[in-house]
């Protein structure tokens, strides 16, 4: 008899075993003639060499179909182990299927010249209005270079900026006080890596989100970089942040130029490296428009009533301006 243990390190075990271990109960069906034992990540199994062999292979090719489809099904399990390839899933295109097997694609021309982009450069800014997808791109864009052990570790970032409001005093360690800031970042990630997955990323620091001031004196090598809201940034933070890129890494910024929250005094840094690092060799710019906003249908025509208005309200200054000058008293001459 030959006894073999089985690590499953790629994929959250309980997503691996099933409900109420439905998954891992199957396959011990599968095996009949094998002991199968699990408990955490770890599967022991005792019977004869060569079919002990052949279920590490069957577990193993389970589990990568399992981290590719961020799925499993019964059906999967048993055309693995029977040796039938499992039914063929459209991944053209897609960059990383999200919680339950969703695919994560581009959903316009500007999203998949952002995919581009990132492959082609080490340095990407994702410009455009709200509802356009960037963040939710960049953090896909991200997820999967991780999986796909392309990088080490992702680091996500925002500046601390309130917009148009003030918090207060907020209760709790650093963590509690920052968290409403990066609350965005954490949803993206919770629609694409299994809670207790992503749970494990972040207490080993393979995912680190962080306000934009945490940056400051590192080099991230080996690493997905994310800096969102760019548009809050002061001219030295955007520096301080582009200068942070090391070996094997690459960074996304996005922000959209008509929400800055910064005082009236203070420049925009996103708006500043836009004019400096435009045509810079390694440097990717996708701008994004209104017609690529993917939220809800209104959320277009919200921005369109605003912007129209802006226009008008320039406009009225304008004429304004010009009145008072057309109405000011010729200087009499002595």
């Amino acid at each position: 008899m030959n006894e073999r243990t089985v690590i499953i390190d790629q994929i959250d075990p309980h997503t691996f075993y099933g409900v109420n271990n439905n998954n891992i109960n199957l396959i011990r069906n599968l095996f009949p003639k094998l002991r199968v034992a699990a408990r955490g990540n770890v599967i022991k199994v005792i019977g004869e060499e060569n079919e002990t062999l052949d279920f590490e292979q069957k577990i193993h090719e389970i589990e990568e179909y399992a981290v590719k489809y961020n799925k499993l099904t019964e059906d999967v399990i048993i055309d693995i182990i029977k040796g039938d390839a499992p039914k063929a899933i459209d991944a053209e295109g897609v960059i990383i299927f999200g919680q339950n097997g969703r695919p994560i694609a581009p959903r316009n021309a500007n999203q998949a010249k952002m995919v581009k982009s990132f492959a082609e450069n080490d340095l990407t800014f994702a410009l455009g209005p709200a509802g356009t997808g960037k963040t939710y791109i960049a953090i896909a864009l991200a997820v999967a270079a991780l999986k796909n052990r392309q990088c080490r570790r992702i680091l996500l970032s925002r500046p601390a900026v309130e917009a148009g409001e003030k918090l207060g005093f907020l209760p709790g360690d650093m963590k509690d006080k920052i968290d409403p800031y990066l609350r965005p970042l954490y949803d993206a990630l919770e629609d694409m890596i299994p809670q207790v997955k992503l749970k494990e990323y972040m207490e080993t620091d393979t995912i680190q989100i962080a306000p934009l001031a945490f940056m400051r004196g590192r080099t991230l090598n080996d690493a997905i970089i994310i800096l969102d809201e760019a548009q809050n940034t002061t001219k030295h933070q955007m520096k301080m942040f582009l200068t942070r890129l090391g070996h094997n890494a690459k960074m996304i910024v996005t922000g959209d130029t008509t929400q800055i929250d910064l005082p009236h005094t203070v420049q925009s840094g996103l708006i500043q490296a836009l004019r400096i690092l435009r045509g810079v060799k390694g440097i990717g710019i996708i701008e994004y428009e209104k017609k690529d906003i993917v939220r809800h249908p209104l959320v277009q025509r919200i921005v369109d009533a605003y912007e129209k208005r802006e226009k008008e309200s320039e406009e009225e200054e304008s004429s304004a301006k010009s009145q008072e000058s057309s109405a000011s008293p010729e200087t009499s001459k002595p």
